[in-house]
């Protein structure tokens, strides 16, 4: 499926954390339905969707110039920025008495500083397109409160008021801003968080009514469905919850179980 009319240019797509995960199936997504890639990531992309229109650009994005480098370099090789994905992001796991504060700003620079600085550069060639869509990877974090991630907690909390106030100024412009929330994804920061042995999968797969884990392909075509504006066009400012029910079941764990 390609989303382009015949004899529109290409549509072109922004990832951050492209590499992995989330990151790298979105992009799999997005190249299957024609967009031209630009896959920003702190690793090597070269493993995905190589036989894509693709640009590769490799930095740290807590890096100010790296970010506007990343801005000239899609507006030189396409002229244009359709889909912007804020979907890099770092976790921290420990009790808010022990985070010190330079871990906790290295967390929100990463987590809503990068994606407000991404979002302002490429929403400027949005703007003046008349069109767009910048959907920001948050989290169930973002919506509740979860022990012993202060950081992460507020940073998501963060993403999801930026994501409201960019579509209050930038949709009547064309340009939509809305947020995924994700419950709990089987990803290698999940691998790396359970290493720490802050949880199993069983705390997890207990309490999602579905009874699993997110899969990077479950988030990734509800970025595809906010991607495309023939399918979300009037969908301006919202947190699409991808969590299994985890956020609606208010149940004991007992009643919780007993319906499985």
């Amino acid at each position: 499926m390609n989303f382009s009319p015949a004899g529109d240019p290409a549509k072109v797509a922004i990832i951050t954390g492209a590499a992995q995960g989330i990151g790298r199936r979105t992009s799999e997504l997005l190249a299957e339905a024609g967009f031209g890639l630009a896959l920003i990531d702190r690793q090597s992309c070269a493993h995905v969707a190589p036989s894509a229109d693709r640009e590769e650009l490799q930095g740290d994005l807590t890096d100010e110039m790296f970010l506007a480098r990343c801005v000239d370099a899609v507006q030189q090789r396409w002229g244009r920025a359709d889909v912007l994905v804020n979907n890099a992001g770092i976790s921290l796991i420990a009790p808010a008495e022990t985070v010190d504060a330079s871990a906790f700003r290295r967390v929100l620079e990463v987590n809503l500083v990068a994606p407000f600085l991404l979002a302002k550069g490429f929403g400027a060639l949005m703007l003046r397109q008349g069109e767009g869509s910048i959907i920001n990877i948050a989290s169930i974090a973002g919506l509740t409160g979860i022990a012993d991630r202060s950081a992460y907690n507020a940073s998501k909390h963060g993403l999801i008021g930026l994501t409201r106030t960019l579509a209050a100024e930038w949709g009547g412009h064309g340009v939509r801003v809305n947020a995924v929330c994700p419950g709990w994804v089987k990803t290698e920061m999940d691998h790396v968080d359970q290493a720490s042995a802050a949880y199993v999968d069983a705390d997890i797969i207990e309490r999602v009514p579905m009874g699993r884990f997110a899969s990077p392909d479950d988030i990734a075509h509800a970025v595809l469905f906010l991607a495309e504006p023939r399918q979300s066009g009037f969908i301006n400012g919202h947190t699409l919850t991808v969590d299994g029910g985890w956020t609606a079941d208010g149940s004991w764990q007992s009643l919780r179980l007993m319906h499985r």
